[in-house]
Order: structure tokens, then C-alpha cells, then sequence
């Protein structure tokens, strides 16, 4: 169970859209839906952009799931530096995958990278403080 719970939830949005640049009928442009404005303008949202929005909501949660002390979440970091090495590689090799939607993924990716180790580097250095002002 805790293995699951280490999966990077970027290395699922990776797989998506994986899926839907190979095996999509739908390109990264097609629009999935519209909304007519208030102001008269029509905002429309393409296959691309609700990649990136669901790739924010799954960088948002990441974010959080890196302040945990476990040993899953030591995992979570390097699952997630693996995530981000498998974008990078893509980006660079795949035609597909050299656009500014996969960038942008890639882009959150290393945040998550970053942000892990961060805070957890944080936390530890805190938890060693702690520790060190405890008199026995």
C-alpha cells in the first residue's frame, strides 16, 4: 500500500498524455469545452490546456504530499526525479513531445522535484533542531 502511495501523481498525467498524443483521436488542440463570457468573449479550453490544469492540481497535491517524514515519501522523491528524467528524455528525443504543453509538464515535474527534497530538507533540518534542544 505505501507504494502506491509513493506514485507520482505527475508520472500519471505524463502517462495521459502519452495516451492522447499516441493514441488519442484527439490532438492537443481540440477544444473540449467553451464558456460564453459575461463579456460577450467565448473561453475556450483545448485537450493541451486541461493537461495543464489537471498537471497543476496533481503539482498541488505533490506539494503537500512532500511535507511527510516516511520512508514512502523518501520514495516519492526519487520515483519523482525518475518522472522528471522521463519527461526530459522525451522532450529532447519525440517529436510529439516537443511542444510548449509538454514543456510546461516537464516544468512541473521539476518543481515537484525541487519542492520534495526542499521540504524535506526543510523538515529534517527543523526536526534536528528539535531534537538538539531536548536535554536528557
Amino acid at each position: 500500500m505505501a507504494v502506491l502511495r509513493s506514485i507520482p501523481l505527475l508520472a500519471l498525467i505524463w502517462i495521459l498524455y502519452n495516451v492522447v498524443a499516441f493514441f488519442g483521436v484527439a490532438t492537443m488542440g481540440h477544444q473540449v469545452f467553451s464558456f460564453s463570457l459575461t463579456s460577450g468573449a467565448v473561453w475556450t479550453i483545448n485537450v493541451g490546456e486541461l493537461l495543464i490544469i489537471v498537471g497543476l492540481l496533481a503539482l498541488f497535491v505533490e506539494v503537500f504530499r512532500s511535507t511527510r517524514t516516511s520512508t514512502a515519501s523518501v520514495l516519492n522523491h526519487i520515483l519523482s526525479t525518475l518522472v522528471f528524467v522521463a519527461f526530459l528524455v522525451e522532450f529532447i528525443t519525440v517529436e510529439r513531445a516537443g511542444n510548449s504543453v509538454f514543456f510546461i509538464l516537464m516544468v512541473m515535474a521539476l518543481l515537484d522535484v525541487i519542492a520534495g527534497f526542499s521540504v524535506t530538507i526543510f523538515t529534517a533540518r527543523r526536526d534536528l533542531t528539535v531534537g538538539e534542544n531536548v536535554e536528557l
